[in-house]
């Protein structure tokens, strides 16, 4: 897998949390989860992008490790707002399906760069 498609699947991923958290605010009058969600679905893609510009490939396997981690947190408040009655289960669904998505992407990704340094060693 190219790090370009995981590079665009992030930012498209963004785009849908952007519009997600001026939903909540604008038609759930919810600001406190819609600020967390917009947070960590938007560092997914930053910190994903801050990974292609790393020093080194330890640098890159960092940044790459903190994206997974806003990821699973990410999916978590999406678990959070559909169960909490803010998203219909086929909203959450599909934001959910994208974000689980992105997750697997990033575990290969940072199993691949792990391997890649064994080898190098």
């Amino acid at each position: 897998m190219s790090d370009s498609i995981l590079q665009e699947k992030s930012y498209k991923f963004a785009l849908r949390i952007v519009k997600l958290s001026q939903y909540l605010n604008d038609e759930k009058h919810e600001f406190v989860l819609s600020k967390k969600i917009l947070d960590s679905g938007t560092s997914v893609g930053v910190l994903i992008e801050e990974a292609r510009q790393g020093e080194n490939r330890s640098d890159f396997s960092q940044k790459l490790s903190v994206a997974n981690k806003e990821a699973f947190k990410t999916n978590f408040w999406l678990r959070l707002l559909k169960d909490g009655g803010f998203l219909s289960e086929k909203q959450a669904k599909s934001l959910i399906d994208d974000c689980e998505e992105l997750q697997k992407m990033l575990i290969s990704s940072l199993k691949k760069t792990k391997n890649t340094n064994s080898t190098s060693e």
